[in-house]
């Protein structure tokens, strides 16, 4: 059955910088909730962990894509081994000044500086993998495999977060997403052999963003709406295992979720499909929202826990078909930016979602933050019918290779090789 994954695995450096990219990947799970866990603790406020954790989370969206756009034009290594020192020493800064009860600015300008630099692991890998493979089945396997372990990460680094910071120090949560960022770029960097060679950019070729496709702006705006999905899941469950006498077990809910996707998401690599990426992008959404929509429906954290393990079967998949379709919409010489845009289009979506929930529990209890969810599954839904006609039209062919490749304009429903 795990014959795919085995397959590409084999393929000289692979696994090498796969499993570099998971320790790397740490930071995006872990930062978020160990900053609230600990500022809270010494400083006594929520608000203000709340506000940090934002400010790391839009200087983040805002650098991320610029760090992209330089990897495309100057490599991996050259743009990434300074920016990932610079992270880690930012999240060394926010531990410092947490642990010494500085003033409050200081974790700001911390935050800042970690979140500006620490850039998209997930695009780094993804933009290898397209590298290492030629075959389209083959990519489509990886890139389950990685929307895997990205699950993978969501389950293991807040328990892990959570587990140091109340039980070592308050601010033990952020060690480990310290040592990652610097120890996991580090392997992946040095990694030469899997980097992507700089695609030259053709003199004829438009200039400025990327942005600028109809079908990028589709996926960005589709991505944001997931995300919010995701943040406002995350909030309602607290609130509703809160109502239902059991707060402490919004955790392993949480974690029945992400076990669904990751599940779904090996599943869905051991086959070659032969459906229209398009058509699949837009299924998954679909499929997603009624999912979704089944949260009113539950009457008991167990019922709570079946439903988003039924629901996250959707979220994998969707992940892998989107970002399958940024290979499709942008030029060999912007795929980082491209994987970029939509990561952190996820990821604005997720702190959007999050904030909306909470203002809505506030007044109307966790059916307030299933409210916000359903909303924004609704405008996930509206948003990909609509762009249909633009999903299917026709996409820059950046089927990647081991060598440059020029791009060319080709119906989105013609057969692949």
């Amino acid at each position: 059955m795990l014959r795919p994954y085995r397959e590409v695995l084999a393929r000289p450096g692979a696994l090498a910088f796969s499993a570099a990219g998971v320790l790397a990947r740490l930071p995006m799970s872990m930062v978020g909730i160990a900053i609230v866990l600990a500022v809270p603790e010494v400083y006594g406020s929520y608000a203000l962990a709340g506000q940090i954790t934002a400010v790391y989370v839009v200087v983040h969206a805002i650098a991320a894509p610029l760090l992209a756009h330089l990897v495309d034009r100057y490599g991996q290594a050259r743009v990434m081994n300074p920016a990932l020192r610079v992270a880690g020493l930012g999240i060394f800064g926010v531990i410092a000044a947490i642990g010494l009860e500085a003033h409050p600015g200081w974790i700001f300008a911390s935050a800042v500086v970690a979140g500006a630099s620490i850039g998209s692991v997930g695009a780094l890998v993804r933009a290898r993998w397209t590298y290492v493979l030629r075959d389209p089945g083959a990519i489509h396997t990886a890139y389950s495999l990685e929307s895997a372990l990205d699950e993978f990460v969501f389950i293991v680094g807040p328990v892990v977060a959570t587990v140091l910071s109340t039980t070592v120090a308050p601010t033990a949560g952020l060690w480990l997403p310290a040592v990652a960022v610097l120890v996991g770029g580090w392997l992946l960097l040095s990694q030469r052999a899997t980097e992507p060679p700089v695609v030259p950019r053709a003199h004829d070729a438009p200039k400025g963003s990327l942005l600028r496709s109809g079908g990028m702006i589709v996926l960005t705006l589709v991505f944001a709406a997931v995300g919010a999905i995701f943040g406002a899941t995350d909030v309602a469950t607290v609130a509703f295992a809160e109502e239902q006498g059991s707060k402490s077990s919004a955790g392993f809910v949480l974690a029945v979720f992400a076990c669904g996707s990751m599940l779904s998401g090996l599943g869905y690599g051991l086959r070659h499909w032969v459906s229209p990426l398009w058509r699949r992008f837009v299924i998954g959404v679909l499929a997603l929202a009624a999912g979704v929509s089944l949260f009113f429906v539950v009457t008991s954290l167990p019922m709570l826990a079946a439903v988003m393990f039924v629901t996250g079967f959707t979220i994998a998949p969707t992940i892998v078909n989107g970002n399958g379709l940024v290979t499709s919409f942008v030029r060999r010489d912007q795929l980082t930016t491209g994987l970029a845009w939509v990561g952190t289009a996820l990821g604005v979506g997720v702190s959007i979602g999050s904030a909306a929930a909470g203002g809505a529990i506030d007044n109307q209890g966790s059916h307030g933050g299933f409210l916000v969810v359903a909303g924004s599954a609704a405008f996930a839904v509206l948003a990909t019918l609509v762009a249909i006609p633009t999903l299917r039209a026709g996409h820059v062919d950046a089927t990647p290779g081991p060598g440059p490749a020029q791009a060319t304009v080709v119906p989105n429903n013609a057969p692949k090789p």
